[in-house]
């Protein structure tokens, strides 16, 4: 089978479209529009004045393989998906449990 790598390797041009997103946006959601977590998350973004990147995975044609990509790289299929200064928060409980304890605020400066 060749060699083994202690490295993940995230190549695809997915990983490299959700790579360069979230390190150009502080704030990054992967959603559907017809999720209810996503939409929560949405709101609560909205509501505190977050400027945030927001992707539709239902509303692109690379939303499976993107969902697919996130799977591997966060260990989640879920939906949302945020990131948060270019690291994986979790989903929608993870984001409000951050805003409930005050980290949200903390991380986004």
């Amino acid at each position: 089978m060749g060699g083994s790598s202690s490295k993940l390797n995230f190549a695809g041009q997915e990983a490299e479209f959700i790579k360069n997103e979230v390190e150009s946006n502080q704030v990054v959601l992967f959603s559907k529009t017809t999720c209810p977590y996503c939409c929560n998350a949405k709101s609560l973004l909205s509501n505190l004045g977050v400027n945030y990147m927001v992707h539709e995975l239902d509303l692109r044609s690379d939303g499976s393989k993107l969902q697919d990509t996130l799977e591997t790289i966060t260990g989640a299929r879920t939906v949302p998906r945020v990131f948060i200064n270019g690291k994986c928060t979790g989903g929608f409980s993870e984001l409000q449990d951050l805003h409930s304890t005050g980290r949200l605020k903390e991380l986004l400066g």
